[in-house]
Parts: structure tokens; C-alpha cells; sequence
């Protein structure tokens, strides 16, 4: 799989070539490309932001440089395009699931007030937002998309650290615990120290059950 980042702040992606992303990336099991769309654009300036039509607050983000670096990294239009915006559809596993089967990623950051809405009719296929609120761009949100759907890239996590994790079954995790057996006065379940997997796992599911049951009961529904 690879996955392109177009940004004005190709700097604030670093954090991506860290631990197991990192690795995975020197390894060879997906590859990651950041974009910086001041490359693209047509000013003598390097201007990729004016002045909104209509009046208002801020600036916002031009068509042209958004366009020529979307053709530039994907001319024949094969990847999925992604625009990270709080008007998308919110994210979740169920879309990561969608995303990791696509072989080619481009993941468009807005900044500023937005982006011309020229850009986004033209060259995305979807807008996705990872919640209710507002960043000041795209580019935090885009580190989330390529951490959740790169996890389930073949190869970069063992098969086991895939298994029942929060949201497996609509359930969300449960308790994890490790040495020493005492800490403070809060003492490791029994259970857990037991050795008997079957209770092991009866026990791991209640507590999941009971947890999501409190935290998040929507997710029963």
C-alpha cells in the first residue's frame, strides 16, 4: 500500500517515521509520501492561499495548487482521494477496514478556512472528519487516518495484536494488565494469573462487555 499526504506543512509529519510505522516503512510493508503543495502552485511567490469570494475571516486555499499536486502524484486517478474535512463522513473502523483494501491513498490537508470547493469537486472522492470539532488543518487528522488503516497493512503488526482489540465484535477492549502483580494496593485479577485460558477468555469477555456497556452503549444498540 502507499498513501500520499498533499500539505502546506510537510515538516509536521515526521512523528509518522517513528516506532512501528517507522519500521514498517523501512521494511517495505507500505510506503508513505508527503507532498508539499507549495511545489504545485503557479505564484512566483509560492502563494497557495487569497482571500475568500464573498468576504470573511481567514484565507483559504487555492484550486490550482490543490489540483496540479493531485495530478502530479496520481495522473490516471487510480488512488482514492481524501479530503480531511469536518463535513466528511466520520471515521471509523469500519471505513479503516475500506481504506486498507485500496492499494493507493491520497489524503488531501486542508488549512486555513478550507480549500476552494473548486478542489474538492473536481479531484476528491470523499471527505472524511475524525470528529465534531474544529483543527486548525487537516494534517493531524490525516496522521490518524494513516496510523489506523496502516496497522492493518499485512505485516506491519502481528496477526495477534489484531485480535480483539476495542471496537472487534462492536465491543470495546478489556482491562490489560502486567508486572509487578501488586502495585499501590491494586492487585492483578486472579484470573489472569490463573493459567486457565478458558476462563481467561470468559473473563477478558465480560469485561469487555461491561466496559463498553458503561463507556459506550451505543455500540450494543
Amino acid at each position: 500500500m502507499k498513501i500520499t499526504i498533499l500539505t502546506l506543512f510537510p515538516d509536521m509529519f515526521t512523528a509518522l517515521s517513528q516506532s512501528i510505522l517507522g519500521r514498517a516503512q523501512k521494511s517495505g510493508k507500505f510506503a508513505l509520501e508527503i507532498v508539499d503543495i507549495r511545489k504545485y502552485t503557479e505564484d512566483k511567490h509560492l502563494k497557495c492561499d487569497d482571500y475568500p469570494f464573498g468576504g470573511g475571516a481567514g484565507m483559504v486555499m487555492m484550486a490550482q495548487p490543490i489540483g496540479s499536486a493531485i495530478e502530479a502524484v496520481d495522473p490516471e486517478h487510480k488512488a482514492r482521494r481524501i479530503y480531511l474535512s469536518p463535513k466528511g463522513r466520520t471515521f471509523c473502523q469500519e471505513k479503516v477496514f475500506e481504506l486498507v483494501e485500496k492499494e493507493h491513498l491520497v489524503l488531501l490537508c486542508g488549512h486555513y478556512e478550507g480549500v476552494d470547493q473548486r478542489a474538492i469537486d473536481l479531484f476528491i472522492d470523499e471527505e472524511i472528519s475524525i470528529g465534531d470539532y474544529v483543527l486548525t488543518g487537516g494534517e493531524l487528522p490525516a496522521m490518524v487516518v494513516v496510523d489506523c488503516v496502516a496497522r492493518y497493512v499485512e505485516g506491519v503488526l502481528s496477526p495477534e495484536s489484531l485480535v480483539q482489540e476495542s471496537f472487534s465484535e462492536n465491543l470495546l477492549e478489556y482491562p490489560q494488565y502486567t508486572r509487578p502483580v501488586e502495585y499501590r494496593g491494586l492487585t492483578v485479577p486472579e484470573v489472569l494469573r490463573s493459567g486457565n485460558h478458558a476462563e481467561i477468555d470468559k473473563w477478558r469477555r465480560a469485561q469487555a462487555e461491561e466496559i463498553t456497556r458503561k463507556m459506550r452503549p451505543d455500540l450494543l444498540k
